[in-house]
């Protein structure tokens, strides 16, 4: 085996000492011969020397020794009259230069060492992987086995992901247990799941409970300005990922780097691609016996290049999904073990208040609680101090100080007292939680929260006509009290009116365009967009687009009729709760419940109906009268 030796920056400066010591022995060898300045006076007298050269502190010449041989000689210059006055006393003397071998030597050698020093102190803080000679060398953060605390107790909330996990831990703790019937480990691990889901927490879990070395890494570091860098640090965090397998390797956003070929604007020979070629060689060449894990995550699964996804690579795809209402309550639980709760925090009814929200939402929600009773200087966090972290996350900051008239505020407070009407009024609408008038966030004058009592999957057709009453209650207060509406509804027709188009043309609800979907393409998994229910240009005829027109016209106006009837035939109600909202400006459930009184859906229901019937068709003069109401800031 080859010995490699270390260099050290000692073997340097002991070759110059060297060199310094053999040059002194040379000069005083072989040198020019030194001798007093009288004696130089005495040759000069007796004509025995034949040139010289006068310096500043020394005399250099030649003359003839005492066999008539020339040789070089060299004296300290003295000043004339101290020599002639010397002289004059037969005294011997000579001149003296001090020493400059060390003034010398630190002349030269501390701009050399401060090079030196400079040199090994950048070097010290760019680490490996980074400088200008290093940009080959990849940039993982990597984690000894011993450096991992993190451990599946420590992830709530996805069981069935660790459940498919927990075989990877097996494979790296005991790989015989797999192998000896033949079959091998699957070489890539991807975790899919939206934003705050656990996905990086998952895999530090794998790694700590298998006790193996974490290679992390995010996709978007691979790749680099220069070409060929980015391939470059693929093949050397591979290659050390042989060195100490069994490990883990992680990809955080690996859509960063695995994004399909020929989706850029560059082309096919940019940088991104030939650094995604080299990790689909490197995945390939992997032997599933070398113990190491390739685990990888990301949110927009729809984008990556379907040769990643293929068996021998990601072969496993796990899901990563936001927690039901079990999930969330265990996700609190483990966050509530480092903060000090008061008795009455009820950990089930705050999960109950987060339908959709991610682990990474609820834990900032008990942190949020834990800085506001703080800043109370309470010794335990109350349920108070969470229900308003709830509604700073969800709703945004609370804005009391900002001004608000007297018609705009009873405004706002008729239009969010019939949100809650309406939704009390309709049958399998969500409970109304809490009504507000307090400005929050950006825009928002007030708010109805409402709290779903159990998650839901599918929702038919009925139930998303009430999430559409629900929505144009506001509006309709609006118009039932003032006589006209206000641009404070725009975002609720705005979402009524995405909700439509949804059943019409992707959900197939629709009289018009039959069984049909018109489904937006393209759109990501497990990222929402705006109007993301709104149909791609030119994917139907413009007949189609017509007669979705029509009925999507058609629907918004007869449950805009239908919620009118509602709210009319409440309108004492509408009032009295609006006053009361007006007064305290915050109406919590029992609170609003006592003031409704007993409200019994099905029947509201049937009364509404039966009001409907009467009245099947709208006049055309109340049509034109409504398209003549300002809408908000489109209209």
């Amino acid at each position: 085996m080859e010995k490699h030796h270390k260099f050290s920056i000692w073997y340097v400066l002991l070759g110059i000492w060297f060199v310094l010591i053999l040059n002194n022995l040379i000069s005083a060898q072989i040198g020019p011969k030194q001798i007093p300045y009288s004696e130089f006076l005495n040759q000069v007298r007796s004509d025995k020397v034949k040139e010289i050269a006068i310096g500043k502190e020394r005399i250099t010449g030649k003359m003839l020794d005492s066999s008539g041989k020339e040789i070089s000689f060299n004296t300290v210059r003295v000043t004339p009259d101290l020599a002639k006055e010397l002289q004059g006393h037969q005294i011997e003397f000579r001149g003296e230069v001090e020493s400059t071998f060390l003034r010398s030597l630190f002349s030269w050698m501390v701009p050399v060492f401060l090079f030196l020093g400079i040199w090994y102190f950048m070097m010290k803080r760019m680490g490996p992987g980074q400088g200008v000679m290093s940009f080959a060398g990849n940039k993982a953060k990597v984690y000894a086995e011993e450096d991992i605390p993190t451990r599946f107790e420590d992830v709530a909330g996805v069981d069935e992901a660790k459940e498919e996990l927990e075989e990877v831990v097996q494979f790296l703790r005991t790989p015989d247990k797999f192998t000896r019937l033949g079959g091998r480990m699957p070489k890539g691990v991807l975790l899919v799941g939206p934003p705050g889901t656990g996905k990086t927490l998952l895999s530090r879990a794998v790694a700590g409970e298998a006790g193996v070395p974490f290679f992390s890494i995010s996709g978007s570091e691979f790749v680099e300005l220069f070409v060929g860098m980015g391939a470059a640090r693929v093949r050397d965090l591979f290659k050390q990922a042989r060195d100490k397998a069994p490990c883990i390797v992680f990809i955080d956003e690996l859509d960063a780097l695995g994004k399909a070929r020929g989706m850029g604007s560059m082309g096919g020979h940019d940088e991104r691609e030939q650094t995604l070629q080299q990790l689909l060689v490197e995945m390939d060449g992997f032997d599933p016996r070398a113990g190491v894990i390739i685990m990888a995550a990301t949110n927009r699964p729809e984008i990556l290049d379907p040769a990643l996804l293929r068996a021998g690579r990601f072969d496993r795809q796990v899901l990563v999904d936001k927690p039901d209402l079990n999930g969330r309550i265990a996700i609190l639980e483990v966050h509530a073990k480092r903060i000090s709760l008061g008795d009455d925090v009820d950990l089930k009814v705050l999960a109950q208040r987060t339908p959709g929200l991610s682990g990474a939402d609820l834990e900032n929600i008990l942190n949020e609680g834990a800085l506001l009773a703080a800043r109370a200087n309470r010794d335990e966090v109350t349920m108070a101090d969470l229900e308003e972290a709830v509604d700073r996350i969800v709703g945004g900051l609370e804005k009391k100080n900002r001004v608000i008239n007297s018609e705009e505020k009873k405004r706002v407070a008729y239009h969010e007292t019939g949100h809650a009407l309406v939704a009390s009024f309709t049958p399998k609408a969500d409970k109304v939680h809490k009504i507000s008038i307090i400005p929050r966030g950006i825009a928002a004058l007030g708010y109805t929260e409402q709290r779903p009592t159990e998650d839901r999957y599918l929702m038919a057709q009925s139930e998303l006509q009430g999430k559409v009453d629900v929505m144009l209650g506001g509006r309709v207060a609006e118009r039932i009290i003032f006589g006209e509406v206000s641009t404070g509804a725009a975002n609720d027709l705005q979402r009524a009116t995405d909700l439509v188009l949804a059943m019409l043309t992707q959900y197939g609800m629709g009289n018009t365009l039959g069984p049909v979907t018109y489904a937006r393409r393209g759109q990501p998994v497990f990222i929402p967009q705006d109007s993301a229910f709104a149909p791609q240009p030119n994917e139907f005829s413009e007949a189609t687009a017509a007669a979705l027109d029509e009925e999507l016209r058609r629907f918004m106006e007869d449950r805009e009729q239908h919620v009118e009837n509602l709210l009319s035939q409440h309108r004492d109600l509408l009032e009295k709760v609006a006053v009361k909202l007006l007064d305290v400006e915050v109406l919590d459930e029992p609170q609003f419940r006592e003031l409704i009184g007993k409200v019994e859906g099905e029947e509201v229901e049937e009364q509404v109906a039966r009001l409907d019937a009467e009245k099947p068709d709208r006049p055309g003069d109340d049509k034109s009268t409504l398209g003549s109401h300002p809408a908000g800031p489109d209209a």
